[in-house]
């Protein structure tokens, strides 16, 4: 294909990206960089009966005018990423020279929000990602195998989690886990404990989010496996077959590296997505036992008063994140690429 007529095919999808995509983003660096003005304070006094008293009242006009006058705020350069609601290096610095232990250092440093919540995002990318995997492939090996009238049945079973909307899935497992719901009651009963709560425990939270998380986005990787397993050489298996391969052979040496494109594929989107995981957060109400990156940035907009520098420092911070996430995939692709070119 000629350069020019190349150069126009893929124009609009370029001019797309760079209007949704990457000038968004560099506004919200920008914001990153400002902070809210201080408010204008005057003392007045106030006289009565009994005599006068002085009273400091915020100057809403003068307010204003700075406001407008510097509708992005006040300039604050880095400062925003290294305060305590996010990187807190002066306070790890403090921690660490002023350590007992490993151990008491690693507690403090996790009472801090941002890495809090960077505990629980990555524990949750790194757990939910290859369980995803592995179920989504395992249960599309179970439906290829199945006899032809049975396929269709199971694979709408399957594809449930997927039609659910994840914010409603993620409220009705809540109200299941509930004491009084038919999972949370079922376990106080198998425990012997009335006071069991999958609720009150942050590390049973974390554990529910992780299963709701495998839960709902197996069945995305269930279907793209089934259709490359579509596609897997009957030739190569039947080989295989008779030269003695068990059906555990056969998967790991034919069908895996057949679909490792696949397993790529889905790696790539399930790190993005698990990495901003946020609406089994919400739905589960666990914010007080569990909160991510992308919940911070939530509770940052939605206070009584947006901060909407700290959102655009944990938005551009979840940014890098995931771009580190991706740079090992990415880099074995791309070396898979050039060695099949050569």
């Amino acid at each position: 294909m000629p350069h020019k007529t190349f150069f126009w095919f893929i124009f609009p999808s370029l001019a797309a990206m760079f209007l949704f995509i990457a000038m968004p983003i560099v506004s919200v660096a920008f914001q990153s960089l400002f902070i809210e003005h201080e408010q204008v304070l005057i003392e007045v006094e106030n006289c009565g009966p009994f005599g006068c008293e002085t009273e400091t009242i915020i100057d809403n006009d003068a307010t204003a005018a700075i406001r407008e006058a510097e509708p992005l705020g006040r300039f604050n350069g880095l400062g925003t990423y290294f305060d305590r609601g996010h990187l807190a290096t002066s306070e790890i610095g403090e921690a660490w020279s002023t350590r007992e232990s490993l151990g008491a250092f690693v507690s403090e440093v996790m009472n801090l929000p941002f890495y809090r919540a960077l505990a629980f995002t990555l524990t949750y990318t790194f757990v939910c990602t290859p369980l995803i995997i592995l179920l989504g492939l395992a249960i599309a090996l179970g439906v290829n195998a199945l006899p032809k009238m049975f396929k269709g049945p199971t694979i709408f079973v399957s594809l449930l989690p997927m039609i659910i909307t994840p914010l409603i899935g993620s409220l009705i497992l809540f109200w299941m886990i509930d004491a009084e719901g038919v999972i949370g009651k079922t376990l106080q009963v198998l425990f012997d404990d009335p006071d069991l709560s999958l609720k009150a425990s942050p590390a049973l939270t974390w554990i529910t989010l992780i299963v709701y998380g495998v839960w709902s986005s197996a069945p995305f990787a269930f279907v793209v496996f089934y259709a490359g397993l579509q596609t897997v050489p009957e030739d190569t298996l039947e080989a295989a077959m008779v030269d003695g391969a068990s059906r555990w052979e056969r998967v790991r040496y034919v069908v895996v590296p057949y679909l490792m494109p696949l397993v790529v594929f889905i790696t790539l989107i399930q790190l993005m997505d698990n990495f901003r995981v946020f609406e089994p957060i919400v739905g589960f109400s666990a914010s007080a036992n569990a909160t991510s990156l992308s919940y911070i940035i939530f509770a940052d907009l939605r206070g009584d008063i947006a901060r909407f520098n700290s959102a655009a420092a944990t938005s551009i911070l979840t940014i890098i994140g995931v771009a580190i996430l991706l740079t090992p995939v990415l880099i074995r692709t791309w070396r898979d690429f050039n060695r099949k070119r050569t």
